[in-house]
C-alpha cells in the first residue's frame, strides 16, 4: 500500500491534506456521505448496508447486519486521513464502481465472495486511500452511485427481538456481544498489534481487523452464522479443521489488505443450526487463534 499511496499523492494532488487531524471537518464528511458515523476513539465508521437487496441462502433471508453491511472507516493520519472499507456489490456493479474508484485514485485491495450459494450472489470490494477526508468521501460516494447501494438513510424502526440465549452465547464465545438489526454480533480482538503501511489499525473492530461473528435467529433456538476469522498463516488450517469438525462450512479464504503486518488471512464461514452448538464450534476455532477473551 505504501507504493500505491506515494503514487496516489503524486497523481491526485487534490487529495493531499495539509490540515492536522484535529482540523478534519467531520461534519462535512458526514454530509458528503449522507449519514452519521459511529465514533470509536479517533475512527469514524460509516455504514452502507445493502437494505435494497433481498438475499437468500439455504432458505434463510439474510439481514443486512448478518452479511450485507458495507462500511467505510476514516482515521486521521499524516495530516489528513486514511480510509479503509468493505463495500457490498452485485456482480454487475463491480466494474462500474471500480472504474470510478480508480479514476479518483482510490485503491482496490480485494474483490471476492464471502458466501456460497447466495441468491443473488454478492461480492465485496475492499478499498483504501489517504488524503483529504472530504475529498476521499466524495470520491467513494460518487463511485457507490454507480451501484444501487442506498445513499440516503431510511428512518430507523424498532429493531427485531433476538430470540436467542444471548447470555449463554456471550459465555461460550468469551466476549460480550451486541444486537444490531436483529443480528447478535461479536467482535473478538487479536492479541497481536496490526498495522497497515505502518499505521496501527486501532480500534480493531471499527477498522475491520477483529474476528467478526454474527448470529441471526432462524427459529427454534437455531441461528444462521457468518463472519470472518482474522488469522495468521499458521492458524489457517487448524481453524479450518475446527470449523468443519463442528459442522461449520468454510466459504472463503483470502486477504483484505495489501501491506498489513503481520500478514493476515480472512476466513468466512456459514452454518444454520442450533445456536449453542454452533457457538461451541466457533469457540473451538477461536481457541486455535491468538485472540482475546474479555
Amino acid at each position: 500500500m505504501r507504493k500505491t499511496i506515494s503514487a496516489l499523492i503524486g497523481v491526485s494532488a487534490s487529495f493531499i491534506a495539509s490540515a492536522h487531524a484535529q482540523d478534519v471537518d467531520w461534519k462535512k464528511v458526514d454530509e458528503t456521505l449522507g449519514r452519521k458515523p459511529s465514533v470509536a476513539d479517533d475512527v469514524h465508521r460509516y455504514g452502507f448496508p445493502r437494505t435494497d437487496l433481498t438475499v437468500t441462502l439455504d432458505g434463510v433471508t439474510i439481514k443486512p447486519a448478518l452479511a450485507l453491511g458495507g462500511w467505510l472507516a476514516f482515521k486521521p493520519a499524516h495530516g489528513g486521513a486514511m480510509v479503509m472499507g468493505d463495500l457490498v456489490l452485485l456482480e454487475t456493479e463491480i466494474n462500474p464502481v471500480m472504474a470510478k474508484m480508480i479514476a479518483s485514485g482510490i485503491e482496490i485491495t480485494a474483490v471476492h465472495n464471502h458466501l456460497l450459494r447466495a441468491s443473488p450472489a454478492t461480492f465485496y470490494m475492499h478499498v483504501a486511500g489517504h488524503g483529504d477526508p472530504v475529498k476521499l468521501a466524495s470520491a467513494i460516494h460518487d463511485a457507490l452511485a454507480e451501484s444501487k447501494t442506498p445513499l440516503t438513510v431510511a428512518a430507523a424502526g424498532n429493531p427485531p427481538a433476538i430470540d436467542l440465549d444471548t447470555a449463554k452465547l456471550d459465555q461460550i464465545i468469551g466476549v460480550k456481544g451486541q444486537g444490531n438489526g436483529g443480528v447478535y454480533q461479536f467482535n473478538v480482538k487479536r492479541r497481536d498489534p496490526i498495522t497497515e503501511d505502518g499505521m496501527p489499525l486501532t480500534p480493531v473492530g471499527p477498522m475491520g481487523v477483529a474476528i467478526a461473528i454474527n448470529f441471526q435467529p432462524t427459529g427454534g433456538g437455531k441461528a444462521a452464522i457468518t463472519g470472518d476469522f482474522v488469522l495468521t498463516s499458521d492458524e489457517v488450517n487448524p481453524v479450518i479443521v475446527a470449523l468443519r469438525t463442528h459442522g461449520i462450512e468454510v466459504t472463503a479464504l483470502h486477504s483484505h489488505m495489501l501491506d498489513e503486518q503481520p500478514r493476515l488471512f480472512f476466513m468466512h464461514f456459514w452454518a444454520n443450526d442450533d445456536a449453542i452448538k454452533l457457538a461451541e464450534g466457533l469457540r473451538a476455532a477461536l481457541d486455535k487463534t491468538a485472540s482475546t477473551k474479555s
